[in-house]
């Protein structure tokens, strides 16, 4: 009976993961179609992938630390009580009397409320809570602006790749086509087997790299699914025409670099703000330390215990307390040159930022024009190619050409076509470079 019950509270728990585990991909997957767009993948992303929430989470607790640190300028209630039994009464001699001082049972109770007027470190924590703040947004911006890039790139790469498979698929019809013929006519003995085994050859290398290619997208799937945050089981379906993709080549040409559009420039310079406020604490710290208490202490006394609650002896005191540093051996002094010095060190950071966002622009306009100018040699060059082949194939079937020029012609038409898709990606993820070193990424989706 024992085993039963074990056996049915195994099935039990199996079958509330298994649905925990459903509802749970549901619930994350949803809101995503099966064939999403750019905008669809980059929302979805930009709630669901896992750094993104980590950031978010790192917020919270940022939030909660600040809060708690600044509890500290509300009132601070305790409580604390105490019980002794004497089993010697002390004795006081007053005169040439020995007199017991106290009784035997003591019981007190005291309550204190401590309020602060004047302290250094909650005028420090009030100050940076601002710019602590800041921090924590500038550190979620920038993990989405590292989404939006990498999302975009991986899916631009999956669509150039999916086009690859488009051309090699056309490749091998044409290349099965080729097959047929020269088999043909190698059968009625217009020509010798050469041409049929070079057309096998060409055939087998297409098929071989359809594979290779589809592997290659299929890596590149699981790389965007774990982007996304979603199983890699979950089905996703990427499309869009050439021309679509042409369209998102421009880049705005009226943007101009501004260092301070830059999430990674406005992060150092918080911290400098920070670091002033850290300067302005040390400054703070000759102030004196100010604070207000009130306490009320009830308590009860009686050498008998079962009769020590039935009188109270309560005391009060309201009063100020002032704390006033006078001298601590220069460390005061030393703790803010120390920090002024830190300052100018973030100063430096701020100009080196600059100079690597002025460089970095520079790489990445230069990569996009080149990458543009390859894109544009290689649209060209598959219109040329296909003419090419098309003159070829005609000269061909009418005996004029070998077989060779054909399959030439063929290799270039290939090849010209997949060095065109891999100049689109290119050009398309020099282009997101451009814009994030410009600090032109929009999250706002």
């Amino acid at each position: 009976m024992v085993h039963l019950k074990k056996r049915g509270l195994k099935r039990f728990a199996l079958l509330f993961l298994s649905c925990s585990v459903f509802f749970g991909s549901k619930a994350q997957t949803g809101d995503l179609p099966v064939s999403p767009n750019l905008n669809e993948l980059i929302s979805f992303a930009l709630k669901n992938k896992i750094s993104v929430k980590q950031s978010n989470l790192a917020e919270e607790i940022g939030e909660r630390e600040i809060r708690s640190s600044l509890s500290g300028w509300l009132p601070q209630i305790n409580a604390n009580g105490s019980y002794n039994h004497n089993l010697k009464i002390p004795t006081s001699t007053i005169g040439d009397q020995n007199i017991q001082m106290g009784q035997k049972n003591n019981f007190s109770a005291l309550f204190q409320l401590d309020q602060t007027i004047l302290d250094p470190s909650m005028l420090q924590a009030s100050r940076a809570s601002k710019y602590l703040r800041t921090g924590f947004e500038q550190d979620i911006e920038s993990e989405k602006i590292n989404t939006v890039v990498d999302i975009s790139k991986a899916y631009f790469d999956i669509l150039t790749t999916e086009k690859q498979l488009d051309i090699i698929e056309e490749n091998i019809t044409r290349l099965k086509k080729q097959f047929g013929d020269a088999r043909a006519r190698y059968e009625t003995g217009m020509v010798d087997k050469t041409d049929y085994k070079r057309a096998r050859i060409s055939l087998n290398n297409a098929e071989a790299d359809l594979k290779k290619t589809a592997e290659i997208r299929k890596a590149k799937y699981d790389f965007l699914k774990q982007l996304l945050n979603i199983p890699q089981s979950r089905i996703l379906e990427l499309s869009a025409d050439i021309e679509t993709l042409e369209l998102q080549v421009p880049v705005d040409t009226s943007m101009y670099l501004n260092p301070e559009n830059r999430i990674e420039y406005r992060q150092i310079a918080n911290i400098k703000e920070l670091q002033k406020v850290n300067t302005q604490y040390h400054k703070w710290n000759f102030l004196p330390r100010v604070g207000a208490f009130a306490n009320y202490q009830a308590s009860f006394r009686d050498n008998n215990f079962g009769n020590m609650f039935s009188q109270n002896f309560p005391s009060s005191v309201l009063g100020l307390s002032i704390n006033i540093p006078i001298f601590q051996g220069g460390k005061r002094i030393h703790e803010l040159r120390r920090s002024e010095l830190m300052e100018k060190q973030i100063d430096y950071d701020l100009e080196q930022i600059e100079n690597a966002i002025h460089s970095e622009y520079s790489t990445s306009m230069a990569n996009y024009k080149a990458n543009l100018i390859e894109w544009t040699n290689a649209k060209e060059n598959v219109e040329l190619s296909e003419e090419v082949y098309e003159t070829i194939k005609l000269q061909y079937d009418a005996g004029i050409k070998t077989y060779l020029d054909l399959m030439t012609a063929e290799t270039d038409l290939r090849t010209s076509s997949l060095n065109y898709l891999n100049a689109l990606y290119s050009v398309l993820a020099s282009k997101i470079d451009v814009q994030k070193s410009l600090g032109a990424i929009n999250i706002d989706r």
